[in-house]
C-alpha cells in the first residue's frame, strides 16, 4: 500500500471514529494532508471505496492481533481485546463498528456488506474465545458463547460512548464488571 493511501485511510479512520462516516468530506482529508481532493479521489474514487478501505484495514489489524493472541489463555485474549477498546477510549475515539452502526442505513450496499463482515468476524472470534475459555474453566457464564459475546461487544461499544459524556472512568468500570462477571 502506498504511503499516501495509508495516510488517507488513517485520517479517514480517525474522522469516522470521532465524528462519524457521514460527518466528513474529502476536503477534511485533503486539507490536513496538504493535497488536492483529486488526489484523495485518485486512491478512493468514491466515499464508499474509502469506507471499505478503512474497514479492510481494521479487519487486517484485527486478524493480525487475534493471530498473535491465539496461543494465550482465553482470559488473556479477552483482556487484550478489551485493551483495544481501552486505547480507543484514551484517544477519545469510539470503535469503528460503534461509529458505523448508526450510519448503517445510509451506507451504500457494498459498504453495508463490509460492515456486516467486520461485525461477524469480531463476533465469531469472541464467541470462539469465550466458548474455549468456558471449556478450559477460565470463564463461567450462562447462555451461549455467542450471546455472551454480543453482551460484551455491545457493552464495550456503549462504554466508549458513555466515556465521552461521563469521563474515561466509565470505561474502566464497565470493562472491569464485564471481566468480573465471567472470570473464574
Amino acid at each position: 500500500m502506498s504511503e499516501t493511501r495509508e495516510k488517507i485511510i488513517s485520517l479517514a479512520d480517525k474522522l469516522i471514529r470521532v465524528n462519524g462516516f457521514n460527518a466528513f468530506s474529502y476536503k477534511d482529508i485533503a486539507q490536513p494532508l496538504e493535497m488536492k481532493n483529486a488526489a484523495v479521489h485518485y486512491h478512493f474514487p468514491g466515499k464508499t471505496d474509502l469506507g471499505i478501505g478503512v474497514i479492510n484495514e481494521e479487519l487486517y489489524r484485527f486478524t493480525q492481533q487475534t493471530h498473535k493472541w491465539q496461543k494465550l489463555p482465553e482470559d488473556e485474549q479477552l483482556k487484550h481485546f478489551i485493551d483495544v477498546f481501552r486505547k480507543h477510549c484514551h484517544h477519545g475515539n469510539i470503535c469503528l463498528m460503534g461509529s458505523l452502526s448508526p450510519d448503517y442505513n445510509t451506507l451504500a450496499p457494498d459498504m453495508q456488506l463490509k460492515v456486516q463482515e467486520m461485525a461477524n468476524a469480531i463476533l465469531q472470534w469472541l464467541s470462539a474465545c469465550l466458548d474455549a475459555g468456558r471449556k478450559h474453566k477460565r470463564f463461567k457464564f450462562k447462555g451461549s458463547a455467542e450471546d455472551r459475546a454480543l453482551l460484551i461487544i455491545t457493552n464495550l461499544q456503549a462504554s466508549l460512548l458513555m466515556s465521552r459524556v461521563l469521563g474515561n472512568t466509565i470505561f474502566s468500570r464497565i470493562s472491569h464488571q464485564l471481566l468480573d462477571d465471567i472470570l473464574i
